[in-house]
């Protein structure tokens, strides 16, 4: 059973940085892909960034030269880094696992954590 657990969300000034962290454990599947997804109350899930099992990295138009996706493979854990974030980027922010390259280039990702909620101030 997967499990994924967000933190370091908080409140930041616009123009700001902010780094989330997701803590990942529990499946067996060797060519599985994590990633960052955001939600505003009354929109739909999106896909901000995703990582591969082999390094590769995506990211949606409106973070991309700004967002960085990290995984440290020793500490099971996923990283977000958020810079010159804008109220636009206000959300919760969730992680997620999938099971395969080619759903989670579509962003269909299988399993998601509870989510970490950033805000931006203007």
């Amino acid at each position: 059973q997967a499990q994924l657990t967000e933190s370091g969300g908080g409140s930041v000034d616009a123009g700001g940085s902010l780094r989330v962290s997701c803590d990942y454990s529990g499946w067996s599947f060797s060519r599985y892909c994590l990633g960052w997804f955001r939600q505003v109350p009354g929109k739909e899930r999106e896909g901000v960034a995703g990582i591969d099992y082999d390094g590769t990295t995506r990211y949606a138009d409106s973070v991309k030269g700004r967002f960085t996706i990290s995984q440290d493979n020793s500490r099971n854990t996923l990283y977000l880094q958020m810079d010159q974030l804008g109220p636009e980027d206000t959300a919760m922010y969730y992680c997620a696992v999938g099971i395969s390259r080619s759903l989670c280039e579509t962003w269909r990702y299988k399993t998601y954590g509870q989510g970490t909620q950033v805000t931006v101030s203007s």
